[in-house]
């Protein structure tokens, strides 16, 4: 029995660039044409196909650990390079299936040549089908991975675009906070607050919260760990935009701001620091040490 799957293994690793050229006739035109416009080159396609056909030749008399992580490295390197030349995932996957058609037209073809007994197939497919098992599979992962990488660019970027600093004069900026506010989102609102405080020098910066929809324990702890971290940089803060409904939450859950300077709305906050809206402020850098002066006797 070994030597019959040994004669078989041989014959598909001696004709790997042969099986490799079927494989291409096999796969439909509109996929081919797909990765033609793409840029993919040919010559390392067929390289790729060879070489998993002559993966699959030794399995059939070699160490099978080997061939296993032969197997599962030809996966995550084939998923990248169709990543990289946007093949769908159903498609790398369809490519795959044919390779089983061309092992056993092989198999099938010398099964009649050398009337090898039946129980020969049973033995091939014990072999050859885990391995193929095993390419969907990494390659089903590494398109997971890839996906979810891209995810996570997208939500972090969506979140950038959620915290933004909008500067009001030289040392004054607003942070209007919408939505809600978890552990990562609070951790973001810090660090932006921090890096632009620095960036752009601010003394003050002040918090829009009317577009949060519920502020209970963890939202408050969160924002008295962001204020605080501001103030040991030299930054004050203030809370606008408290709701009258939000309020009372905050009053029902025993939640103490007697620490942190609040305003119902933010022209409040701005008439508190000596700004109007309709007039133009009449203190940038030359008069920032008023600004402090009136924030700080507060």
């Amino acid at each position: 029995m070994k030597e019959e799957l040994r004669y078989i293994g041989e014959k598909i690793v001696e004709n790997e660039s042969v099986l490799a050229e079927k494989i291409y006739q096999l796969i439909d035109s509109e996929y081919t044409k797909g990765l033609n416009k793409a840029g993919a080159p040919q010559a390392i396609l067929i390289e790729y196909r060879g070489e998993l056909i002559k993966y699959f030749g030794e399995a059939l008399y070699s160490d099978q650990d080997l061939i296993n992580k032969k197997v599962t490295d030809w996966g995550v390197k084939a998923a990248t390079f169709a990543i990289k030349y946007d093949v769908s995932l159903s498609n790398a996957l369809r490519a795959v299936s044919f390779y089983r058609t061309v092992i056993w037209d092989v198999f099938t073809e010398e099964l009649k040549k050398k009337q090898f007994a039946a129980i020969t197939m049973l033995d091939v497919s014990k072999i050859i089908d885990p391995l193929l098992d095993k390419v969907f599979s990494v390659i089903g992962e590494v398109y997971e991975n890839r996906s979810n990488e891209l995810m996570k660019i997208a939500y972090t970027a969506l979140e950038e675009l959620s915290v933004p600093v909008v500067p009001i004069i030289d040392d004054i900026a607003v942070i209007p906070i919408v939505g809600s506010i978890d552990t990562n989102r609070a951790q973001l609102i810090m660090e932006t607050s921090l890096n632009q405080g620095t960036k752009l020098n601010l003394h003050t910066v002040l918090f829009d919260v009317s577009g949060v929809p519920i502020i209970d324990t963890m939202v408050a702890d969160q924002m008295f760990k962001i204020i605080k971290a501001l103030k040991l940089t030299g930054i004050q803060a203030m809370i606008t935009g408290i709701r009258p409904e939000i309020a009372q939450t905050i009053v029902s859950l025993g939640l103490d701001f007697k620490d942190v300077e609040t305003a119902a709305t933010l022209q409040q906050a701005l008439n508190h620091l000596g700004l109007s809206i309709d007039s133009k402020p009449q203190y940038g850098k030359n008069g920032k040490k008023a600004l402090n002066k009136r924030v700080n006797s507060q």
